[in-house]
């Protein structure tokens, strides 16, 4: 089996990771500054943090309520 080549691997999911992180940072602020959302804040706040790209918007389009 061969080595892994970090030199190509690196620059391909450099941007994925800080894509997630900042989408997870925002949806965060978001959630904390909303009184009020479709559904409990704690289960949002999971799913933010524990469902990887898929959570932050998810709660940018369902979890948000419009007032």
């Amino acid at each position: 089996m061969s080595e892994i080549n970090w030199a190509v691997i690196v620059p391909i999911i450099a941007p994925i990771i800080l894509i997630q992180l900042i989408l997870m940072l925002i949806a965060i602020i978001d959630l904390v500054r909303n009184d009020k959302t479709n559904g409990p804040k704690w289960l949002w706040i999971l799913l933010i943090l524990f469902v990887n790209i898929i959570g932050p918007i998810l709660y940018f389009v369902v979890g948000r309520r419009n007032n």
